[in-house]
């Protein structure tokens, strides 16, 4: 698709709120510095309601012996273990409504055992793939003592999952602290250790840029304060300020936690929605008809789900370059370059000589007969093209005969005139040739020249198979190229109802990953490690599949359409529409 600076779509820009976010701190420190003691006198603040306490590793276990603290408010919410079931359980506890008319305030110990599960689940993950691979290959399985690598792919998905956690934090509307563990390890310099000690957070290397406020306990009651992002405090950026009296509530207040937003104003990229790009003919507004060339005056495709181009108007604009009498090569690569060739990919454009093809392919196809009858009519030394037109130089001017082919097709008659054609009896070129309104005489059957071929038919035939961007047609030939006359099989009925419902049961599959948070791919692994399944094996995963997004959909509270989808058939086109706008919606995604 050509570049353009016209705006895609209209969009209404808004002037900034100045509140700041609900705050996401991380507290960090080395073992019994005393980060989960901090954490739950922060409950007794009363800038929140409830607080939700979700312990995660159970080396420690203080969520209930710190229940004893005078004043503290926060519930625990419990869990088996499973990634999934960590990850529902912050789900629940970000939808919970508020308490007194204040956020809730969420407290997840720790962030550091959430981190090793995940990098424990991706060696399993790695062994049990290396053993599959041995099995396949009839080789001995590696024991438990032998080291797996772990692949760049499982060390993503571990970053996916822990994506995840954040994504659904950030969607909380009060604040979240974040415990984890802080080492005292060697310093490096030019990858190479020295005396220095520095100090390293034991996690996702990337957590310290996702939260607003990062405080570290050296020990019981020395607090420092090494990042944070807010303009009601006097802070000196890149410097670590000792934080006396530390407390949650001081923090809050400090960050501006009263005037905060509801929601936290947050723009989060989608990679996923590359995927979709091809199946979206987003084009362009319409471009203004400035050219100069014939052939050139068309428009822009318009902003919607119809193509602006037609195939009549693509055939007959093809058909006016191929006629122009100066430069049709010229011509017919402006039409290119205009639309695109993605774009004209998608057109389709039959032909009496060629059959069943698209914009993109015709045009190759004509270049190249160009080239091709260029290079046999210097071969007889002769100009390409009839007699000149009177008053025009033989040195300077070269016609070009319409969509010259490598051989005469079948359909002449005895005496080797063309067939009949559209553009050949529309009423504007009625009598004559398009030879004859240059100022030339036809050619005649005792020519020695082979005659032309039928112009192409601007007639709706079924839609085309997308072809590649570039044709082989466009690499230099050496010899003239025979193509194939015979038309495609055409689609039958069933082949529509079977691709109709495969896409249905894809669309079903997308819904269940979404609502589990995880990607399509993942929650399909199962069934496509051999490679793409069936269509009954894909039919029967889904039914599997449909009791736990079910439940999903009942602890969210959407009871009526957990009914629609129990009684659903499989596949529902109906039902699928429900739940996209389902999850879809803000409250959904919240």
């Amino acid at each position: 698709m050509p570049h353009t600076l016209t705006p895609l779509r209209e969009r209404q820009s808004r002037k900034p709120t100045g509140r700041p976010n609900p705050p996401l701190i991380l507290l960090v420190g080395p073992e019994k510095s005393g980060k989960s003691y901090e954490a739950a006198l922060g409950t007794r603040s009363g800038l929140v309601g409830m607080t939700y306490w979700i312990e995660i590793g159970g080396s420690e276990g203080t969520a209930d012996y710190y229940g004893r603290i005078p004043g503290v408010r926060y519930e625990i919410v419990p869990h088996n273990g499973t990634y999934q079931d960590i990850l529902d359980a912050i789900r629940w506890a970000v939808a919970q409504p508020p308490v007194n008319g204040k956020p809730n305030m969420i407290v997840i110990d720790n962030g550091t055992n959430l981190w090793d599960m995940l990098s424990d689940e991706q060696a399993l993950f790695a062994r049990h793939r290396a053993e599959r691979k041995a099995r396949e290959n009839k080789r001995r399985a590696p024991s438990l003592d032998t080291p797996v690598t772990v692949d760049n792919d499982l060390w993503n998905r571990a970053k996916d999952r822990w994506g995840e956690i954040l994504w659904v934090l950030r969607r909380h509307s009060g604040p979240t602290v974040l415990l984890a563990r802080q080492e005292i390890v060697t310093a490096f310099e030019n990858d190479r250790p020295t005396r220095e000690k520095t100090r390293k957070i034991k996690a996702e290397k990337n957590l310290p840029a996702a939260v607003d406020a990062i405080v570290e306990l050296h020990g019981l009651g020395e607090a420092h304060l090494t990042g944070v992002r807010t303009l009601h405090w006097d802070v000196k950026p890149g410097q670590s300020e000792p934080f006396p009296d530390f407390s949650i509530d001081t923090l809050l207040r400090r960050l501006g936690f009263e005037e905060a937003a509801a929601a936290r104003q947050v723009y989060e990229t989608r990679p996923a929605a590359y995927l979709d790009e091809p199946d979206q003919q987003q084009t362009a507004p319409p471009k203004q008809q400035n050219n100069q060339q014939q052939g050139r005056e068309q428009q822009r495709p318009q902003q919607d789900n119809r193509p602006a181009l037609s195939s009549k108007a693509a055939v007959k604009l093809i058909h006016e370059a191929l006629t122009n009498p100066t430069d049709p090569d010229s011509c017919l690569r402006d039409i290119r370059e205009t639309w695109g060739t993605r774009y004209l990919a998608t057109i389709p454009a039959f032909t009496k000589t060629w059959g069943d093809l698209d914009a993109n392919t015709l045009i190759t196809r004509c270049l190249d007969h160009i080239k091709e009858e260029a290079k046999k009519r210097s071969a007889d030394g002769k100009e390409i093209g009839s007699t000149p037109a009177p008053g025009t130089p033989e040195d300077g001017a070269r016609e070009h005969r319409e969509d010259p082919t490598p051989e005469p097709q079948a359909g002449l008659d005895q005496e080797g005139a063309p067939p009949h054609t559209e553009e050949a009896t529309a009423p504007e070129d009625a009598g004559q040739s398009d030879a004859g309104a240059h100022g030339e005489e036809p050619p005649s059957a005792d020519e020695d020249d082979a005659p032309p071929p039928p112009d192409p038919q601007a007639e709706e035939p079924p839609p085309a198979e997308e072809s590649e961007d570039t044709s082989a047609a466009e690499e230099p030939q050496d010899k003239p190229v025979s193509w194939p006359q015979a038309k495609k099989p055409p689609v039958t009925k069933k082949d529509k109802q079977m691709q109709v419902a495969l896409k249905a049961l894809y669309d079903e599959a997308d819904a269940q990953a979404r609502l589990k948070f995880v990607t399509l791919g993942e929650h399909l692994g199962p069934i496509t490690e051999a490679g793409d399944p069936s269509l009954i094996e894909l039919k029967n995963y889904v039914e599997a599949q449909r009791p736990d997004a079910i439940g999903t959909l009942l602890k969210a509270g959407q009871t009526a359409l957990a009914n629609s989808y129990r009684n659903a058939r499989t596949p529902d086109l109906a039902l699928n529409k429900q739940l996209a706008a389902y999850l879809d919606s803000a409250p959904a995604r919240a």
